[in-house]
C-alpha cells in the first residue's frame, strides 16, 4: 500500500504562493526564504503536506487534480469563501444550490482551482 506524503503545486513564484496558501489553511511554512526554487507547508497533523516547485511555464489549462477543502470549527462554507476572497481568491464556479448543499470553486492567486465545501456541522443539519 501507498499513503501520500506531498501533493506538489508546479507555480511562478512558489515562496509567495506558499504563503497564500499558508494564511487559508493555517500551516506553517518549513524553512523558507523568498527566493527559494522550493517551497513545503507542513501540514500540522502529519502528511499529506503541500510542496510548491518554481517552473519556467505558466498555467494554461483546467488542473486535473484540485484540492476540496472543508471549514473547520464553527466556521461555515460561505464564511470561508468570503475569507480566501479577501486573502486574493478569485471566484470560479458556484456550485452553491437554493437548500444550502453544494460547493464553491475558486482560483488561488496563481489560478490552481480550489473547492471549499460544506462544514462537517453543514452536513449534518
Amino acid at each position: 500500500m501507498l499513503e501520500i506524503h506531498t501533493m506538489t503545486f508546479d507555480c511562478a513564484r512558489p515562496y509567495e504562493l506558499a504563503q497564500w496558501w499558508s494564511e487559508a489553511l493555517g500551516w506553517p511554512l518549513v524553512g523558507s526564504e523568498p527566493e527559494d526554487d522550493e517551497v513545503m507547508l507542513d501540514r500540522p497533523d502529519g502528511p499529506p503536506h503541500l510542496l510548491f516547485i518554481r517552473v519556467p511555464e505558466g498555467k494554461t489549462v483546467k488542473n486535473r487534480l484540485h484540492l476540496d477543502v472543508n471549514p473547520t470549527g464553527d466556521g461555515t462554507r460561505d464564511q470561508q469563501v468570503e475569507r480566501l476572497l479577501a486573502l486574493g481568491a478569485k471566484p470560479y464556479e458556484d456550485h452553491r444550490t437554493p437548500e444550502g448543499a453544494g460547493w464553491v470553486t475558486l482560483l488561488d492567486p496563481e489560478g490552481n482551482e480550489l473547492c471549499v465545501c460544506r462544514s462537517a456541522a453543514e452536513r449534518e443539519s
